[in-house]
């Protein structure tokens, strides 16, 4: 089984992008959106293999998640249950027979860290929350994490320090979230590759230069690491800011 995740930066734009023809390409069983930026209605996807599910922001133009499946769900849900995230549109929960798949959108902490206080917050209901359901069925947690958990994982660690994605505060979340028994996909089949980065700023160059960080995860309960067959970083799509991830499980 084949699973994409892919943080668009807008998916009005991205599908003027090259987004199709990427899509067909991949020919993923479990197709995972975040950063959608747009309301129900405005935009037509002509996907008669996939069923659809959308969280849309309340504010317009803003954040949004959606998956595209193949195979049809036992049950759906939006959002992770918590009073102060339910207007941004950030999870899509799929049930399976054997699985829950999660597809989040994870608050910035923004310049200045100005909503460092949110996110944590996010972190641990989303924790909870996965813990959860965790106790019913193995889970696949996936999206735009929006940190970078090790130096390992972005180009300039000591000049990020105190900038938004790697902050002790946010690094140290990753850290308790994997210690409560889930898998870095990408770290399980490459624990020490340098220069793989899933993000890469707009501005002087950065995504030529290969100026990035790996923020875009796909993350499995423990239990199901040894049903992992690879994963992978598309560097070479384009259309985004992003680029999409991919894991593969028997």
């Amino acid at each position: 089984m084949k699973l994409i995740s892919w943080n668009v930066n807008g998916l009005r734009a991205v599908v003027k992008k090259g987004f199709m023809e990427f899509f067909e390409a991949a020919d993923a069983d479990i197709f995972c959106l975040q950063e959608i930026k747009l309301q129900e209605g405005q935009i037509e996807m002509d996907l008669p293999d996939y069923y659809l599910y959308w969280n849309y922001a309340e504010k317009k133009g803003y954040s949004g998640t959606a998956i595209f499946t193949k195979r049809k769900p036992l049950s759906v849900q939006y959002g992770i249950n918590h009073v102060n995230h339910t207007n941004e549109g950030r999870a899509i929960t799929l049930e399976f027979d054997d699985f829950y798949l999660v597809n989040v959108y994870t608050p910035n902490s923004q310049h200045g860290l100005l909503r460092l206080d949110f996110r944590l917050e996010w972190e641990e209901a989303v924790l909870d929350y996965v813990k959860e359901l965790d106790s019913r069925k193995p889970v696949i947690l996936c999206g735009d994490l929006n940190v970078a958990h090790q130096e390992i994982d972005l180009k300039n660690p000591k000049a990020n320090l105190k900038n938004s994605g790697f902050t002790p505060e946010e690094r140290g979340k990753m850290t308790e979230f994997l210690a409560s028994g889930f898998t870095d996909s990408f770290r399980y089949f490459h624990p020490d590759l340098s220069g793989a980065y899933t993000w890469w700023s707009y501005r002087t160059e950065c995504r030529p230069r290969n100026i990035g960080w790996r923020i875009d995860y796909f993350i499995v309960s423990d239990r199901m690491a040894p049903n992992m067959e690879q994963a992978k970083i598309h560097k070479d799509v384009l259309g985004s800011d992003h680029c999409p991830i991919e894991l593969e499980l028997k």
